[in-house]
């Protein structure tokens, strides 16, 4: 598809499609694509370009590739790196012909009669200011970058990059493609909702799973399970990209806001015209794993109950609940991608933010701004969703987490720590991002001062005036003798504990937990020991054992289990009080 005298094109080589091509489809796993002109064939325009710098013999940067469509009604695609532009058929056959040996009037000679020397020149600034050129007289050709197996990508994601998922497909596409999507897509339908019927049919073997403690192997089995259920869930995404004629680029492991996981490039579904196509491949993943967790959950019918039937299901329900988080739009995961895939806007979540920040900064500060997305009704609260996002992920996952953590002493404070620092920095990071954007759509400084001072102000009156409840979690065990001992972990200020303070003692499990006994402290007087694991976590094992202070308890219902975990209710405080002794002091007691 090279016009005719057009030079050589720089791109890198093909990779045969083990599979026929059927079409092409989804987004990339992470980055997003853009538009540099439009989507259809951009005529030559007369006069003197502007907006980028003039290069006399341009040529392509030395990671910059040209991808001609790959199939009739696709695009043509200019690869930057791993930025993917999307350019009219003019504008990539002059990138094509930029071999840095031709100057404009041979380049308008080259692409043809409806070139002129005007025409080239407002192309290659177009071309020059989205960094496909190289600008200037910087001419010396280097090696071309390989991109690095260890990749940051901010704010908060660490990528390894271990195979090229190609070499994995080999025995996957024939399979696929002799059924075909739809009925591998029926036969994982039915598999995914008989799994939830299995789910209903064991639901109190399922409601007693999730609220009592379980065995160490059960939940190592569960998360080596999780782990090959989540390499599968990435490369079924780089499998229906092959399906539809794509070449998924990398995969490998990644900590994604400091949990492990795995991922898989698709950026190359950039280069697939129809958006349906696309949205199938964002969403393979999503279906791969609801198949997996029907699977599993049909076959925990089978064993008798016990642990087998334990893990089956603790893993079925996990896998369920992964893809439907994975499906939540606000988050860059796969129905985010699938949402701006078929929305086809680029930086849908970017730009859906800036205009609910800008609604922000008008309101608190005035000014004028021009909107990202006018087409888009709800792009002000769909961005306004996305910044909060992270709030309604974390910290509702610090409270179901936070008395664990806290059991586990400094390790569990500073993790708390860590992930609270993170939510004050997006906020942070949020504030001053909205005031330095007001200030520049010509918001006047004393507006911006006395907002910022009126919400300071709020945030300080409720820091220091709502009062919430305290509390304090920890472990309880009876010792041979009957006695019935309160096991508390380092980082608890001791300072609190005073006797006749009630203990409320209880069964607890991953999703729910169980009262057993009630108590009052007897003696504020601690004795240092070592507590059982499941004191502390919602596990059986009793030859793991962490140090901790006991506390003699006395029993007004004395607990139905040897060990178990405890809570004392301390009554209320502020609420700046509550976070700094749950966040921050027990990192240094």
């Amino acid at each position: 598809m090279t016009p005719g005298g057009a030079g050589p094109r720089r791109s890198p080589p093909r990779v045969p499609a083990p599979a026929p091509v059927l079409g092409r489809s989804r987004v990339p796993e992470r980055p997003e694509g853009e538009t540099l002109t439009s989507d259809t064939a951009v005529a030559p325009q007369e006069g003197n370009g502007t907006g980028g710098e003039y290069v006399s013999r341009p040529r392509l940067a030395d990671d910059v590739f040209v991808h001609p469509p790959i199939s009739v009604d696709a695009p043509w695609i200019i690869q930057r790196g791993e930025h993917y532009l999307r350019v009219g058929a003019d504008l990539a056959r002059l990138a094509q012909a930029a071999d840095g040996t031709r100057g404009h009037e041979e380049l308008a000679a080259v692409l043809g009669a409806r070139w002129t020397t005007a025409a080239v020149d407002t192309g290659v600034r177009k071309l020059v200011a989205a960094k496909v050129f190289h600008g200037g007289a910087d001419m010396h050709r280097s090696a071309p970058r390989r991109l690095p197996r260890l990749k940051v990508v901010p704010p908060l994601t660490v990528q390894l990059t271990v195979v090229h998922p190609q070499r994995l497909l080999s025995g996957v596409l024939p399979a696929m493609a002799l059924l075909g999507l739809k009925r591998w897509g029926v036969i994982g339908a039915l598999l995914a909702a008989g799994g939830l019927a299995a789910l209903a049919g064991l639901g109190p073997e399922l409601s007693g799973l999730l609220g009592r403690p379980l065995p160490l192997s059960v939940y190592a089995g569960v998360i080596v399970a999780m782990l090959v259920a989540s390499a599968l869930h990435e490369l079924s995404h780089a499998a229906v990209l092959a399906y539809y004629g794509g070449r998924p680029s990398r995969m490998g492991v990644m900590l994604f806001y400091l949990s492990p996981a795995f991922f898989c490039d698709v950026s190359d579904g950039w280069r697939l015209s129809r958006n349906e196509q696309r949205v199938r491949v964002s969403l393979a993943g999503i279906a791969t794993q609801w198949v997996i967790a029907g699977s599993a959950a049909l076959a925990a019918l089978v064993p008798p109950p016990g642990r087998w039937q334990d893990g089956l299901l603790l893993f079925a329900t996990a896998c369920y609940l992964g893809g439907t988080v994975n499906l939540l739009p606000v988050v860059r995961l796969d129905g985010y991608l699938a949402l701006m895939s078929h929305l086809d806007i680029p930086h849908l979540r970017d730009r859906a933010m800036a205009d609910a920040r800008h609604r922000i900064a008008r309101l608190l500060y005035g000014g004028r701004y021009r909107p990202e997305l006018p087409q888009l009704r709800w792009a002000v609260a769909f961005g306004l969703a996305c910044m909060a996002a992270p709030l309604f992920i974390v910290i509702p996952a610090l409270g179901n987490f936070a008395s664990l953590l806290q059991r586990m002493g400094t390790a569990g404070a500073i993790l708390m720590v860590c992930a609270s620092g993170y939510l004050i920095w997006l906020l942070v990071r949020g504030v001053v991002r909205t005031a330095v954007e007001a200030r520049t759509a010509g918001a006047t400084r004393w507006r911006i001062a006395l907002s910022a001072t009126a919400v300071t102000a709020a945030v300080v009156c409720a820091l220091l005036f709502v009062r919430i409840p305290c509390t304090v979690a920890g472990g309880y065990t009876v010792r041979d003798g009957g006695q019935v001992e309160l096991l508390l972990p380092s980082s608890v200020d001791r300072s609190v504990i005073h006797a006749g303070t009630a203990v409320h003692l209880y069964r607890a499990g991953l999703m729910g937990r169980t009262t057993t006994g009630e108590a009052v402290i007897g003696s504020e007087r601690s004795t240092a020991t070592t507590a059982p694991l499941s004191a502390f976590a919602p596990v059986t094992s009793t030859t793991l054992s962490l140090p901790a202070a006991a506390y003699p308890l006395i029993t007004t219902r004395p607990p139905s289990d040897r060990t178990g975990n405890a809570q004392l209710a301390l009554g209320k405080s502020t609420l700046a009080h509550w976070l700094y002794d749950t966040y921050l002091a027990p990192c240094w007691r």
